[in-house]
């Protein structure tokens, strides 16, 4: 997904302002006079990669159709503390109405996307790239996923019906990595590819004879993730591998050096803080 649906962005901005406005602002409905103009500004408080402009001008546009937001950065851009991101103009009850939810969502993906970018330096060099996970917070998944995207990371399957990967639970039920995987392979459409979660040199073993096409070493040690990526590169050269579980800021280079293809993180967007931004309003 290198893209927002334009449709299901809207459709969810309006969600978030109902919430927020329910019958109205009676604040700005008893203090503000009506069609009283104003301009606002979004400012960096600290260092960050912004994401979420788009969503931000979402919010006002759904609000006042006329509602434009003026950009100085694009999504994706790392900036410092003290830059105007981008600024706005209009009715001041629109800018009042929309303030919240805007900075909800720029603070929040630029977090995310903050976080990504960090992660993807950390492993510069070599050939892991830095994914995301199923682990987003309902109702925003496809704007953390683009966030992801802003920070330089790349996506892992967006929803069930997206992908195939047979995890711990999948395994239990059916009695072991093999048959989870014949059962997969035997049902599903050859266009997908078949993951499979693997935690022991038995598990890996069972996986490669199945003809999986993706392993995911899960919750091990970089020493250990390591091995049995040596061991999965000898017997199937081929194979996409992927690193996942308890991977951090300090050890993500560890993991990438072991050989993997892919680091899937879930703290990506389940920890990633949100950014200090603020929205300042002034008449005119």
């Amino acid at each position: 997904m290198t893209w927002l649906d334009e449709g299901a962005l809207y459709s969810q901005i309006g969600l978030f302002l109902s919430e927020d406005l329910g019958r109205g602002d009676i604040t700005t409905q008893a203090i503000v006079v009506r069609n009283t103009r104003a301009r606002g500004r979004f400012l960096a408080k600290q260092p960050m990669t912004v994401a979420g402009l788009e969503a931000a001008e979402a919010v006002f546009s759904t609000l006042d159709s006329q509602q434009q937001l003026e950009a100085f950065v694009s999504d994706g851009e790392e900036v410092e503390a003290g830059k105007v991101i981008a600024r706005t103009s209009g009715f001041a009850d629109v800018l009042l109405a929309g303030e919240r939810v805007a900075l909800n969502l720029i603070q929040r993906l630029s977090g995310i996307a903050t976080l990504t970018r960090r992660y993807v330096r950390a492993v510069e060099g070599t050939r892991a790239q830095i994914v995301d996970t199923r682990k987003t917070t309902p109702g925003l998944r496809m704007l953390e996923k683009y966030a992801v995207l802003a920070g330089g990371g790349r996506n892992h399957r967006f929803g069930l019906d997206d992908g195939v990967i047979i995890k711990d639970n999948h395994i239990a039920l059916a009695g072991g990595v093999a048959a989870a995987v014949k059962r997969a392979r035997d049902s599903v459409g050859h266009m997908h590819k078949i993951e499979v979660e693997v935690s022991t040199e038995q598990d890996l073993r069972e996986a490669l004879e199945s003809r999986a096409d993706v392993v995911m070493l899960d919750n091990l040690s970089p020493e250990e993730t390591g091995r049995l990526t040596q061991l999965a590169r000898a017997l199937a050269p081929d194979l996409l591998l992927e690193a996942s579980g308890g991977i951090t800021l300090e050890n993500v280079r560890a993991y990438a050096e072991a050989g993997v293809d892919l680091i899937s993180i879930g703290a990506l967007t389940h920890s990633a803080p949100a950014m200090d931004i603020s929205f300042k309003i002034q008449p005119g």
